[in-house]
């Protein structure tokens, strides 16, 4: 794997499609054995987790549901600091085993906006999956059940991250190319 470059930025491979697909097998390989019995409601947040999703659920051997809900807090490389809920969920959680899937975790925020209100709906349980979290950028306390990496507090791209709508496609993840500018040469 070599640089990419998307829109005005330059990134460097990080991880390989082949290893993202080995620890995606262990997660899920980890939610079969926990939910064996129980018909677990999978919720994936979108646009990001969109690739996590579908290459986690189709190693799902157990019964499960899934269903889909957008949630955003970025605009280019840095957290809005608002999150919008786009798309809402339609599915009664009383009772029900619920595993949130989320492509990072990064400060947290986003996540805790939206746990309470599953949480008012009364599931059974409650967990999140995510492929990634950064733990040294978290700011809002959230218990990642099932990780995929810790990463640094860096930008990455790929895997279904974008940058600015571009970079969601690539199979592997890159991270940001920290450059030195003009400015910076001259101290």
């Amino acid at each position: 794997m070599s640089t990419i470059r998307v829109h005005d930025k330059e990134f460097k491979p990080y991880l390989g499609a082949e290893m993202i697909a080995d620890r995606v097998r262990a997660v899920a390989g980890e939610i079969n054995k926990d939910y064996a019995g129980k018909r677990p409601l999978f919720i994936a947040i979108l646009n990001g987790s969109f690739m996590f999703t579908a290459d986690l659920f189709k190693e799902i051997s157990i019964e499960a549901e899934i269903c889909f809900i957008k949630l955003a807090s970025y605009k280019g490389t840095k957290s809005s600091g608002h999150v919008i809920t786009a798309i809402g969920l339609d599915i009664d959680l009383i009772g029900r085993h619920v595993v949130v899937l989320e492509d990072i975790i990064d400060t947290g925020k986003t996540m805790d906006a939206f746990l309470p209100q599953l949480v008012h709906q009364q599931p059974a349980s409650l967990k999140i999956a995510a492929l990634l979290h950064k733990p040294s950028a978290t700011v809002y306390p959230i218990h990642v059940d099932y990780l995929g990496f810790s990463v640094p507090d860096e930008f990455l791209l790929g895997y279904g991250l974008d940058y600015d709508g571009l970079g969601r496609n690539i199979p592997s993840i890159y991270k940001l190319v920290q450059g030195i500018d003009k400015e910076e040469r001259t101290h």
